[in-house]
């Protein structure tokens, strides 16, 4: 895989500073059933890093030092880590908004055939991957039958209530862009999707949250391999909105690894630049309000989340 962090420094991307922290973003591993060509994370059915149930606990003893009111689930596929159930559950004990970031097939995989019962249970709030709303597309992106397995585990969690106003169960899909372009405006694509996913399959949903596929890893070495890495980095910078920097994941989220420690977001850690520098912090030595007033530390593919109408791990900014 070719490396993309030795083009992404130095960089001219505008100082930004943290503010208090609201969200804690846990990679429960990058293990996964599924190896998508966008992924920044490049997590995939042989990756062997997962969270062990020591640093599970120690994120739980961080929520209940107070603060955090969103715990953010993420991986690879979080669930399958052998903790997962155990960290919802005591996370909304403790009264946290809890969201998974779920790939949808994994409510397929054997093991796993409580998994969308377990979450509806829980109020957990599903984040589900769905680039496209054609076959074709989402196959040509994530495998051969990802698609038909996605429409399976939607029709399943609507069936238990969830993307029903009236059951409390929030379901949101998540689109990224097959190739190196920028999402289209939000508020259109969603009316799309909500019109072709109910017409075509009688699926519901919440809401619909555009990202911008990130320079690095997985996705980044293509780029560079097809010499567009340039050209897309381009396209970022110069589709970058200063009012975005406001509201940018980073202020108010930090990321936490799987093995415990710090970053500044999921692509900072995706890049090894630990939230505090050359000396690691993990999340047994975090005091709530720490982080407030802290520099972030940036790069060329922040660009990617000031670009148009903005990026974050909540959708579009703007």
């Amino acid at each position: 895989m070719l490396d993309s962090k030795p083009l992404l420094f130095p960089t001219e991307f505008p100082a930004i500073e943290r503010q208090s922290l609201m969200t804690l973003q846990v990679n429960l591993g990058y293990r996964c059933n599924q190896s998508c060509i966008h992924c920044h994370v490049d997590a995939g059915p042989k990756r062997p890093e997962v969270m062990s149930q020591e640093t599970i606990e120690a994120v739980l003893a961080f929520m209940r030092r107070g603060g955090v009111t969103t715990l953010d689930l993420t991986g690879g596929a979080p669930e399958l880590n052998p903790g997962f159930r155990h960290l919802v559950r005591e996370a909304v004990t403790q009264g946290i908004l809890v969201l998974d970031r779920c790939n949808l097939t994994i409510l397929d995989e054997p093991g796993q055939e409580s998994l969308a019962e377990f979450l509806a249970e829980q109020h957990v709030e599903i984040v589900a991957s769905l680039p496209c709303y054609l076959e074709e597309n989402v196959d040509g992106q994530r495998g051969k039958g990802v698609f038909e397995a996605s429409i399976r585990g939607l029709k399943r969690l609507n069936a238990l209530g969830y993307g029903d106003e009236t059951a409390g169960l929030r379901l949101n899909l998540v689109y990224n862009p097959l190739g190196p372009s920028l999402p289209p405006p939000q508020g259109t694509l969603e009316a799309d999707y909500k019109r072709e996913l109910q017409a075509r399959y009688g699926i519901r949903f919440d809401r619909l949250l555009t990202l911008t596929n990130m320079p690095i890893r997985r996705f980044g070495s293509m780029l560079q391999s097809k010499g567009r890495f340039r050209e897309y980095l381009g396209l970022l910078k110069s589709a970058h909105q200063d009012r975005n920097l406001q509201s940018v994941m980073c202020r108010s989220l930090v990321s936490v690894d799987w093995r415990g420690y710090l970053y500044d977001c999921d692509f900072n850690q995706m890049l090894d630049l630990p939230l505090n520098g050359e000396r690691r912090l993990h999340i047994a030595e975090l005091a709530a309000g720490d982080l407030e007033g802290r520099p972030i530390r940036v790069g060329e593919h922040c660009w990617g989340c000031t670009a148009g109408q903005g990026s974050s791990c909540g959708g579009a900014l703007a």
